[in-house]
């Protein structure tokens, strides 16, 4: 199958230098949010992103994968080769049907899953479908996560807010990873979507910075735990991108990204080469590492 070509610098191409920036217009959705009401629309890679068969035929989970990061790395697995096992809410089942086109379209397998990470049984569910439709599991994102910004101080953070906060950002991707290992072959990975706010906390997001710290600390520990039966864990950290998460939980999201010395936001696009490159073969030598990808932020 023929693909679009790589995004390059040159007139009409959306390179770097053609990413929209701040201002945005004012914009505010419920949770979770929907790519469809956003302006500018998010960039997945539908029309920049070429495979080079460098995951070809491995077969991968993706929480999250509905919209944003999850789906552009869904659809870079999939035009990379990769059949491609997602999760999504009740919520989302209209964003889950979008992201299935594109892997069936870059012609690998789609199983969209409904799958709330903060239930353990669901959690095993996903897995147990995994292998049943692939016979094991190549490679785990856990990108599935929730934030709500909260400005007024710790004491707006409720304990509901907090527990959701902490079951799907962390005890999700516990669950998961423990419950995958045992059906993942030598050559395996799994690769955890932290943040630079895992570094950096901003206050207004306390509770979720928290969990990208222990993020980090869980893919260093599980890397020595596991480097022996040649898998791999490692990380990405983003800085701000842009996708439905942000209006559905931030305030104002006008000058959202402006921060980044690049001045703009991140689009899902641009964070998916980075869990292709960790989830191939190249790699193989990488583990226990995060990824950072902030637009110039430094980071440790």
């Amino acid at each position: 199958m023929s693909q679009p070509a790589s995004p390059q610098d040159g007139p009409g191409e959306p390179g770097p230098a053609h990413r929209p920036r701040p201002p945005f217009p004012d914009q505010q959705q419920d949770h979770p949010g929907t790519t469809e009401a956003m302006d500018p629309r998010p960039d997945h890679g539908e029309d920049s992103y070429r495979g080079h068969e460098v995951l070809l035929d491995r077969a991968a989970v993706v929480t999250g994968g509905d919209s944003g990061i999850g789906r552009a790395v869904c659809l870079a697995f999939a035009r990379e080769g990769a059949d491609v096992v997602f999760t999504h809410l009740a919520e989302e089942a209209d964003e889950a049907a979008e992201t299935a086109r594109l892997v069936r379209e870059a012609g690998r397998t789609a199983v969209p899953v409904l799958c709330d990470v903060r239930d353990e049984e669901q959690c095993a569910a996903l897995i147990d479908r995994a292998v049943e439709a692939f016979g094991r599991v190549d490679v785990l994102v856990n990108n599935a996560a929730y934030q709500m910004a909260q400005p007024d101080g710790i004491e707006a953070i409720t304990t509901e807010q907090f527990d959701r906060v902490m079951k799907t950002n962390l005890y999700g991707m516990f669950w998961l990873s423990r419950r995958a290992l045992p059906h993942m072959p030598r050559g395996g990975c799994i690769i955890n979507t932290t943040s630079v706010q895992g570094y950096q906390p901003s206050p207004h997001l306390l509770d979720y910075a928290m969990t990208k710290a222990a993020i980090n600390s869980f893919t260093h520990g599980l890397a020595q735990m596991v480097a022996e039966r040649g898998i791999r864990v490692n990380g990405v950290a983003p800085g701000p991108v842009w996708t439905p998460l942000i209006p559905a939980t931030m305030p104002d999201v006008q000058h959202f990204g402006e921060q980044s010395p690049m001045g703009r936001p991140a689009q899902p696009a641009e964070m998916a080469p980075a869990y292709v490159f960790l989830a191939s073969p190249q790699a193989g030598y990488i583990t226990g590492e995060i990824v950072n990808a902030t637009g110039g932020t430094p980071l440790p």
